[in-house]
């Protein structure tokens, strides 16, 4: 299960940084491909604003 980015993302990048697979583009907000993701959850730690949850 992959996790989801919403709404309040304000696309600063940590998340891509942090993501150990690179499953993580950002333009105006963080996108995660579920194909590549490996559901680690570093991504949801490393958000300043809390906007990757659990799917």
């Amino acid at each position: 299960m992959a996790h989801i980015v919403t709404d309040d993302c304000i696309a600063c990048g940590a998340c891509a940084d942090t993501c150990p697979v690179g499953a993580i583009q950002v333009t105006d907000k963080a996108i995660i491909d579920k194909d590549v993701c490996v559901d680690c959850g570093a991504c949801a730690e490393s958000c300043p604003v809390s906007a990757i949850q659990p799917e």
